[in-house]
Formats: structure tokens, C-alpha cells, sequence
């Protein structure tokens, strides 16, 4: 079984593909297979948020880990209704926020470890 911290670094590494590849609206919108890229990470990402403990997500309730696992949970689905709108959203304006906080949340567990 995984650790929560390994799942913790996967999502960092998801946010980190998307947020390379991702670099613009315009890109997004005339590439395929970037939208495509997003979405992949965007299911690992509520994957691994899915996956952390119980424990873990108690003691970082900062971080909006139904609204992530619901959101995978949507592309994953439904994905044939994928609101491109609200992916580009997420990669736009959700995925900053939450890498910031994750990598607390890690810094956190590694120095109470």
C-alpha cells in the first residue's frame, strides 16, 4: 500500500504535467490532445485524492478533497458531457491554489513524521 505522501507527490506531479502543457486558453482550445492531457491528470489527481486516509484529510481539512475526488468523479462519468469550460477553469484557476496547499500539507507531515 502506498503512503499518503507518495500519493501526495503524485498529485504535485499531475499538477506539474498539466500546468506545463497547459500554458494557455488558446492552446487548449486548438489542442486535442492537451485537453486530453489535462483531463488524464485531472483523474489521476482525484485518484490519488481519493486515496489518502481518512487520518490525513482530518487533519487538513484546508484542502477541498470532496470537491477533487467529485471532480474526477465527473470527467470520469460522464465523459462524453466533459464541460471544457469548467476543465480549463480548474486548470486555470484551482490547480495553483491547490498545489500550495498540498505542498503544506506535505511539508507538514514530513516534519511531524
Amino acid at each position: 500500500m502506498r503512503a499518503d505522501a507518495d500519493r501526495l507527490l503524485d498529485i504535485l506531479e499531475a499538477i506539474d504535467a498539466i500546468q506545463k502543457e497547459a500554458t494557455s486558453r488558446a492552446d487548449f482550445d486548438a489542442n486535442k490532445m492537451v485537453r486530453v492531457w489535462c483531463l488524464h491528470h485531472i483523474v489521476v489527481i482525484g485518484e490519488a485524492a481519493a486515496r489518502v486516509s481518512e487520518a490525513l484529510r482530518a487533519r487538513h481539512s484546508e484542502v477541498p478533497w470532496r470537491r477533487v475526488v467529485a471532480m474526477r468523479n465527473a470527467v470520469v462519468h460522464g465523459y462524453f458531457q466533459v464541460d471544457w469550460d469548467e476543465v480549463w477553469n480548474v486548470v486555470e484557476r484551482e490547480l495553483a491554489p491547490l498545489r500550495r496547499t498540498l505542498g503544506d500539507v506535505l511539508a507538514t507531515e514530513k516534519n511531524e513524521a
